[in-house]
């Protein structure tokens, strides 16, 4: 989520707080991303040609004390960066690159600042100050002093978001034709020099951050319409403000170019927007980052939802939660940012809530940067795992070569063999922690007294390649876990008319079993259980095999979260157990299995018994 600092947004809440009460406040923010199974912030440090840390090209920032250029008796960049990464969040530094102040008077900046130094690097625009972006040496100046961060601090990435040259103010242009003049040799047209402007802007500060810090990511957060079709036959089918004409920024071309390592559009339009429909952004953006090393990640304008005067569509709490599902459609995105942090805790309407029960239920690990190099480090040995009062708590030993930087635990259910699949299967994942010395420890509070659990870790390089799994540690439950059995036979298992019954197969559990043909008609067979608790269960089906049997059977499991649909094939692998997943159960007695006729394939579909086992 992005923490905005400039006019006090999110953090600090108000000017001259005590270092100790800006402080609680930011490990709060940092809490609510952790409670939110978030990975990532993007804290803004530069919103106003200042800086959250001792500097040594720009004043203090005026929204730290309220004074600009007063000390605030401590370095928040360095307090920022250490809790972040004591939580295993990636800490994203957000930079203005040109915006001076939010007034336009040079007498109101500190005294020793750039900007009055050099009067002439200034333009007044629409009430407010910028650095002019079409003279060398302020493009020169803006990088040395974001990169001086850069240098002296931990951070994982460097991060702008939409404001190059100002928004346009109707029927004011933007008063640089002086500036054109002296440097615009080569062009004929002043958009095009702009554009030029922003794009070494750009291109210079992406090899100045690789030359630096070759594992530091550079991402950028822009308006999300780069041209219309109706323009640009290469634009996205909208007609909203074009971000490469008004505001001189060519998003796709740094794209292209490899220039930046991620790209987080500001898509803040809902589903079906006529102007800039939220899925037909997505959509482009995806089809503009084809073939190239640049992360997409969406830009959600969380601050809408529920929000007073917004339009109806986000008075809906699933709307968010729908940008998500879109984006499921299109594997390149590969996360979201929320604007802003205030908002994410508001949490209106219950939509932030929404989305995170419905995407966010598991931690999650951070894609892997692949245009930035690096390689996966050594498995770690999982040296023990002993249960105790607070749950089963690990420790493991880093691994003899490549460097660690976060570690991710895994929890399997039983006992027995590891299928490696599982360990991409974020149900098994139990969260990260920051690596530390030679040795790391984790405790597993969810634990129950009566499960007996595999335990792996695996080790993260900085740019969160993965390495193989450690050794593997049982520990057996202290009691006997729930597990119940329902076959076709008894009273919890219910059928219609067109479910025959036979006893042909040796390899059937109990008497008999039931079977129909494939139709694609809702007419499942359910298995009806009592679960004594909300929580993980296994669930398992029994069936006879037979070449004739179906190939694609669905079982239905009705989940916490939902139904989910597993295909089996029936045509092997029978008179025996098989597991068809882990899933989060309500407690209470209700339909929890069912056997589908609805499908394609040929062949009788099966139902005979299930076994549910809280874990």
């Amino acid at each position: 989520m992005w923490l905005a600092s400039v006019a006090n947004i999110d953090w600090p809440s108000r000017t001259g707080l005590t270092p100790a009460a800006q402080q609680a406040e930011y490990r709060s923010w940092l809490d609510l991303a952790r409670q939110r199974r978030m990975n990532a912030v993007v804290v803004q440090i530069r919103p106003t040609a200042d800086a959250f840390w001792p500097s040594t090209y720009e004043p203090w920032s005026q929204w730290l004390t309220g004074t600009q250029g007063r000390d605030p008796g401590y370095d928040p960049l360095a307090f920022l960066v250490a809790e972040a990464h004591a939580r295993n969040l990636e800490f994203h530094a957000w930079y203005n690159p040109y915006r001076v102040a939010n007034h336009t008077d040079l007498t109101r900046l500190a005294a020793g600042h750039p900007a009055r130094k050099n009067p002439g690097w200034t333009v007044a625009y629409g009430g407010k100050l910028y650095y002019n972006p079409g003279i060398p040496a302020v493009r020169a100046f803006v990088q040395d002093a974001m990169m001086d961060a850069v240098r002296r601090y931990d951070i994982d990435g460097v991060h702008w978001d939409d404001y190059f040259y100002p928004y346009p103010v109707s029927g004011v242009p933007f008063p640089d034709q002086a500036t054109f003049a002296q440097y615009g040799a080569g062009f004929g047209d002043i958009a095009d020099w702009r554009r030029n402007n922003v794009n070494l802007l750009v291109r210079e500060m992406g090899d100045r951050i690789r030359a630096a810090k070759p594992w530091v990511k550079f991402g950028i957060s822009p308006f999300g319409i780069w041209r219309n079709a109706g323009t640009d036959p290469l634009g996205s089918r909208t007609t909203g403000l074009q971000s490469y004409d008004a505001i001189y920024a060519d998003t796709r071309r740094w794209v292209k170019q490899g220039w930046i390592d991620y790209i987080a559009p500001q898509i803040y339009w809902h589903i079906g927007f006529a102007t800039a429909d939220y899925g037909e952004l997505v959509r482009w953006w995806s089809e503009t980052v084809a073939g190239t090393d640049v992360q997409l990640l969406v830009g959600q304008a969380t601050y809408r939802a529920g929000a007073s005067g917004q339009d109806a569509a986000w008075q809906d709490p699933a709307e968010l939660s729908d940008h998500l599902t879109v984006n499921r459609g299109h594997p390149r995105v590969v996360g979201d940012i929320h604007f802003s942090a205030k908002d994410v805790r508001a949490d209106r309407i219950g939509a932030v809530s929404r989305l995170a029960a419905d995407h966010y239920s598991r931690p999650a690990l951070v894609p892997v940067a692949a245009g930035l190099g690096g390689a996966a480090p050594a498995a770690p040995n999982l040296t023990s795992a002993v249960r105790g009062s607070g749950g089963v708590t690990l420790t493991w030993q880093r691994g003899t070569t490549g460097s660690t930087t976060a570690y991710a635990v895994h929890r399997l259910p039983g006992d027995g063999g590891v299928d490696p699949c599982d360990l991409a299967d974020a149900r098994y994942l139990l969260g990260t922690v920051r690596a530390s010395g030679a040795t790391g420890t984790f405790t597993d509070a969810t634990a129950t007294a009566s499960g007996t659990y595999r335990y792996l870790v695996t080790a993260l390089d900085r740019l969160h390649h993965e390495s193989p799994a450690s050794n593997v540690r049982v520990v057996t439950g202290t009691g006997t876990p729930f597990s119940v059995i329902v076959d076709n036979a008894s009273g919890a298992f219910t059928a219609g008319s067109a479910w025959g019954t036979s006893s042909y197969s040796a390899q059937r559990h109990g008497a008999d079993y039931r079977y129909a043909n494939p139709q694609a008609v809702s007419d499942p067979a359910w298995f009806r259980a009592t679960l004594p608790a909300t929580g993980s269960y296994r669930v398992e089906v029994w069936y006879p095999a037979d070449a004739g049997y179906n190939s694609a059977t669905p079982y239905l499991v009705v989940t916490s979260g939902g139904t989910v649909s597993v295909t089996v094939d029936q045509r092997t692998g029978g008179g025996q157990w098989r597991v068809l997943g882990t899933y989060q159960l309500a407690a209470g007695e209700r339909q929890v299995v069912g056997v589908s006729r609805w499908t394609s394939a040929t062949g009788y579909v099966i139902a005979d018994a299930v076994r549910i086992t809280r874990l």
